[in-house]
């Protein structure tokens, strides 16, 4: 048996802030509204690596370090970071490992991820 990834959840408190977030970081995806709990964004054309975003409304807020993050690449990390905080995002933090560096930093609700670059 072989597993794929058919979406990927990420918890918040409220969808508006988040949801229009994650839309204007991606490009490309469309919001469809699931129930009362879920909202999902998804490619507008499906594409490998460009798997459905489902957020999911829960009532604890965000307390700690997420457990499991988004790595996201584009052509210049600077240029992206820089989008990305226009758009509500928080610097965290650079990182680098050897030649490999990326750009930890938080959605409008604290949810970390990740942003690399050529």
């Amino acid at each position: 048996m072989t597993l794929s990834v058919s979406e990927i959840v990420i918890d918040c408190a409220d969808h508006g802030a988040v949801v229009a977030f994650w839309l204007a970081a991606m490009g490309g995806y469309r919001r469809q509204r699931v129930n009362a709990q879920y909202v999902a964004i998804a490619p507008v054309e499906a594409a490998a690596g460009r798997p459905a975003i489902l957020f999911q409304k829960v009532p604890e807020p965000k307390v700690v370090k997420n457990r499991v993050h988004l790595d996201l690449h584009g052509e210049s990390m600077a240029a992206e970071v820089d989008r990305l905080r226009a758009l509500g995002a928080t610097f965290i933090a650079e990182r680098s490992l050897g030649r490999l560096r990326w750009t930890v930093m938080a959605d409008p609700e604290g949810n970390e991820f990740c942003v690399s670059g050529g």
